[in-house]
């Protein structure tokens, strides 16, 4: 049965905004709320609450302290009785009234307005005031999701040139309640040659993360997150040592889920020592490794595609590739990201297309025993210099997300443009995250149901599945997936099956086509700037 809330503003204020919301709240983390209005006697308040058998009382006062601290002395001296039979009591008002509600001592809770929605949400779901431990906090992702449910998680990058930065970092953003996830962003020596250090340059040290060349430098890290709501901590897969890599995270931070591409980090991108199909195979073998220990596994694939300015119906590919590589190689938990405003110049209406073919035909793949998780995240080229207008990008993005219902919003700083950022960065990013976010689960229009945003889905669904048969149709007959063989994916890319623009001199791929954001989508054309259809783009690799 649902446990009860009664709510009421008491005495003569009549300001109920703030309890409506709590209410609202309330509902959504499952209670059965009863309300009772403005200006409210204290006796009837405590009547009431007797008669519905209130499991938590809720009473606000906004008018005048002096008034309204003689007045919750009434209160708790009517409700005492309750109090005694542990019924629990929270109070709502201004900050000055707060401050003598908290002094009395009667209240469990007190709430002042500014509180974050999912913060209020977890107390209603249990979780007291002043003590605070890690087992509040799910540690794992599939547990945490469906404990902030309706809120997604918020993930941020993090990760400094020093240690020290980093770990003094990790602890202010863990204390602040932040966000749920930090992604612990290290070194590209460390991403590639932490177990290869004669292959390090000391000159490189610290450049685009932390420094990490120890398992107790991760420990390290690790502990500094063990404060304030306990976020779960993951990292990169790296580029070399693959499996090394994932038994010490598994060791030392705990990793909440593996996130590795498909057809990237290797010679083709310049960021590791594999060549194409070596590498496919290596990261076949890492979901592998994840899935046989349910580690939930994500394929940070289709945006390396979209980056490279590649046609939307090629990002849709590779996003269907992926996910077919994870349920194929055992991954029980996929997570699907979906990362937005790439390339730069999409309109959000196309942009939203994009991202729901993509959700239509992965869709597809999931059952019992592979759970599809989304993530959404802003584009990492898309940001402003001008920080007012990136901090106006970063809630605008957010709010678009939100149409596709994330588990997961990998918030990417507003300062992405100009510095990687510092642990204020990430509190400010995720406040303004979460100020989006909150506004959504209120009540946001449904924009996918837009007929210009369905047109766009049904095509490039069509779309793609041209270029998935084209797929098949160069893998030999006895191969039993070409979507999975990594001979027939390294042959798709040096076909010019996927290509993009920014893969020209490639030495694994064509880099011969062309595209254009035309009516805010990003379209191959011809040598004329013409759109062009997928059959026409794939008849003239031939």
């Amino acid at each position: 049965m649902k446990k009860t809330i009664v709510a009421a503003a008491i005495g003569e204020c009549v300001h109920v905004a703030g309890i409506m919301n709590f209410l609202n709240l309330a509902e959504l983390a499952g209670w059965r709320t009863v309300f009772l209005g403005p200006a409210v006697p204290v006796k009837k308040v405590v009547e009431i609450a007797r008669q519905e058998q209130a499991d938590l009382v809720g009473v606000s006062y906004r008018l005048t302290p002096e008034t309204g601290e003689r007045l919750l002395g009434e209160f708790a001296e009517e409700a005492d009785e309750l109090h005694s039979k542990g019924v629990r009591f929270a109070f709502g008002g201004t900050p000055p009234m707060v401050e003598r509600a908290r002094q009395l001592g009667f209240f469990e809770q007190v709430f002042e307005g500014g509180e974050p929605a999912d913060q209020v949400v977890a107390y209603l779901k249990g979780q007291l005031p002043g003590q605070v431990q890690a087992i509040d906090f799910p540690q794992t992702m599939v547990e945490r999701i469906q404990w902030k449910t309706p809120f997604p998680l918020i993930r941020h990058h993090f990760g400094l040139p020093t240690m020290q930065e980093s770990i003094l970092g990790i602890e202010k953003i863990a204390e602040a309640s932040a966000l749920d996830v930090i992604s612990l962003g290290i070194d590209q020596d460390a991403q590639e040659n932490f177990f290869a250090p004669e292959r390090q340059d000391p000159r490189r040290k610290g450049a685009g993360g932390v420094p990490v060349r120890s398992w107790q430098d991760y420990e390290a890290l690790f502990a500094a997150s063990r404060r304030g709501n306990y976020p779960l901590m993951r990292t990169y897969s790296g580029t070399d040592h693959f499996i090394q890599l994932a038994e010490m995270y598994a060791e030392t931070i705990h990793i909440a889920w593996c996130a590795i591409p498909l057809f990237w980090f290797n010679q083709m991108d310049g960021r590791g020592p594999w060549d194409l199909k070596g590498s496919i195979g290596e990261h076949q073998q890492v979901m592998a490794w994840y899935g046989k220990r349910n580690i939930p596994v994500e394929l940070n694939e289709p945006h390396h595609w979209g980056m490279r300015d590649a046609p939307d119906v090629i990002t849709v590919v590779s996003a269907f590739l992926a996910a077919c590589n994870a349920r194929a190689f055992g991954v029980k938990d996929y997570i699907a990201q979906y990362m937005f405003n790439s390339p730069p110049g999409m309109s959000d209406a196309m942009d939203l297309a994009k991202m729901l073919a993509i959700q239509c035909l992965i869709e597809s793949l999931s059952g019992p025993d592979f759970r599809i998780w989304t993530q959404t995240r802003t584009g990492l080229l898309s940001y402003p210099l001008d920080p007012a207008a990136a901090r106006a990008h970063l809630a605008a993005s957010v709010y678009l997300q939100m149409a596709l219902k994330p588990h997961i919003i990998h918030v990417v700083g507003h300062t992405e443009a100009d510095h990687a950022a510092t642990a204020d960065d990430v509190i400010e990013a995720c406040k303004i995250a979460r100020r989006a976010i909150e506004n959504s689960v209120r009540g946001a229009p449904d924009m996918t149901a837009d007929p210009k945003i369905q047109a766009r889905v049904d095509e490039l669904v069509l779309e793609a599945a041209i270029t998935l048969q084209t797929i098949r149709d160069i893998s030999d007959k006895d191969i039993a997936d070409p979507f999975i063989d990594p001979f027939v994916l390294t042959r798709a890319v040096t076909l010019g099956i996927l290509d993009a623009p920014q893969l020209r001199n490639n030495p694994f791929a064509r880099g011969n086509i062309s595209t254009r954001i035309i009516n805010g989508a990003c379209v191959a054309v011809d040598s004329n700037g013409n759109p062009i259809s997928e059959a026409q783009r794939l008849e003239a690799l031939h």
